[in-house]
């Protein structure tokens, strides 16, 4: 009887072991079946996680680089606004002056008489410069053409040689170099340099060029092919213009010719500019400077004319400063 019992004891403890492997054994299947199952789940998964990080970094460049445009912009107004805002101050104070000596003359203190003579003195001056160059028998209603005064006895043109004006705007640049040649048919020297201070002619440099038809044709010639490096920023050229060619017994105007302006300030240029041409006063610069603004830069998108519009705002200061003329063009082709 004690076998008997012994022997189903031992056949329920088996019996209870087989279930317990078969259990264990599916568990196991189980996790092999879904352990084959998951990297292809993780793999969609980071696929999807890269797509995203991609595109995100992508739109945090775009952004960043729409904010760099808009900070340029901010720049350039804050300049701009900077120079109206001392035009403005200097015009009130022209203002005062006026209303100062008119005050005077209510009071019988006129100055009539001698503004006449001041008067009479500057046209008998312009008079006999305008002979000097043009001939004796050469005459015109005034001294001024398209706005530019034309008593200057020596031109120095200092021109942008960056590819945007060389691969645009160069024809008509040469255009409104036969253009401006024509306002001096009889000067005593003419010199070309581009905005970094780099001669056309290196055999002319620190000198004037001699004013002959033939020297006329050879600086239009030699400008077709003409392409030195340019930083699109006309200080260096002005600079080393005035420094150079400055002579208190000459009448020299300077002539720039671009389309843009990538420098960092434009306070900077004005600053830089009166310390070498206002040596003789504020209201008496050693040089005329005129300017000749290229279009270029408008025919772009709205958000890339920002070098355009500094070029602007630069040279028609520039040029108020310096008893010169800004003429900015319609079209550059």
């Amino acid at each position: 009887m004690s076998r008997r019992k012994k022997r189903q004891q031992e056949e329920f403890s088996i019996s209870f072991l087989d279930v317990i492997c078969c259990g264990f054994g599916a568990i196991v299947l189980l996790l092999m079946i879904a352990k084959t199952v998951e990297p292809i789940v993780l793999e969609e998964a980071e696929l999807d996680l890269d797509g995203q990080v991609q595109e995100l970094q992508q739109q945090l460049a775009e952004i960043r680089g729409e904010t760099s445009v808009l900070n340029r912009d901010l720049n350039a107004k804050k300049e701009q606004l900077d120079i109206e805002t001392k035009r403005i101050a200097k015009l009130k104070g022209e203002l005062e002056t006026l209303q100062a000596q008119y005050a005077r003359k209510t009071e019988g203190e006129t100055e009539e008489g001698k503004l006449k003579g001041e008067l009479t003195i500057a046209l008998q001056t312009m008079t006999d410069e305008m002979k000097r160059l043009l001939g004796e028998n050469y005459q015109r209603k005034n001294n001024v053409i398209g706005g530019i005064p034309v008593d200057s006895e020596y031109i120095l043109f200092i021109i942008d040689t960056s590819g945007s004006m060389f691969n645009y705007g160069w024809d008509r640049m040469i255009e409104e170099m036969v253009n401006t040649l024509n306002l001096y048919p009889n000067v005593k020297g003419i010199q070309v340099m581009n905005d970094m201070g780099d001669y056309m002619f290196s055999n002319y440099r620190n000198r004037w060029i001699p004013d002959t038809p033939g020297r006329r044709k050879a600086v239009l010639s030699r400008l077709r092919s003409w392409n030195p490096f340019s930083n699109s920023s006309p200080v260096e050229g002005i600079q080393k213009a005035v420094r150079t060619f400055y002579d208190p017994n000459k009448k020299i105007s300077i002539y720039v010719l671009g389309d843009e302006f990538t420098g960092k300030s434009i306070r900077n240029v004005m600053m830089a500019v009166d310390r070498v041409n206002a040596q003789r006063g504020e209201e008496q610069r050693m040089v005329r400077i005129h300017a000749i603004g290229f279009p270029i830069q408008f025919s772009r998108p709205l958000h890339l004319q920002t070098t355009g519009l500094r070029f602007a705002a630069l040279m028609r200061e520039l040029t108020y400063r310096n008893g010169g003329t800004f003429v900015g063009l319609n079209d550059f082709r």
